[in-house]
């Protein structure tokens, strides 16, 4: 795979206080739908941090046609988060292409108006 089109994605939220149990369900809801729809999706992981009060997605596309795709998929899924979390960031490692960048946009208003930060790849590899 090139540098330039894997792309790593990580995004940060508070879990609302009294909602981690429910935030914890949506996340495994979510996960065993994208792993069954999203085949070429490399990697999806949601952690929580020990207090319980913040949850992260690490997530790891082939290419940006991959994050298109998880995207319009997980679209609507994601509103189950909206009473559960507040988003407060989203940071793309690589370029995830004008489509993908204004659905992460929207998503990023749906979740409570995270930041979306692109980062550009300059050195490394992906195996």
């Amino acid at each position: 795979m090139a540098l330039r089109d894997t792309l790593f994605y990580v995004d940060r939220s508070d879990v609302l206080p009294g909602r981690l149990g429910e935030a914890e369900a949506a996340m495994r809801e979510l996960v065993e739908f994208i792993e069954a729809a999203e085949p070429r999706l490399l990697a999806y992981r949601f952690h929580v941090d020990a207090a319980g009060s913040t949850m992260t997605l690490v997530a790891v596309h082939p290419d940006p046609a991959s994050l298109e795709l998880h995207l319009a998929l997980g679209g609507p899924k994601f509103r189950a988060f909206v009473p559960l979390i507040r988003m407060r960031s989203i940071d793309v490692y690589g370029d995830p292409g004008p489509t993908a960048l204004d659905r992460l946009h929207a998503k990023a208003a749906l979740l409570g108006g995270a930041e979306v930060t692109v980062h550009a790849p300059v050195a490394g590899f992906t195996r």
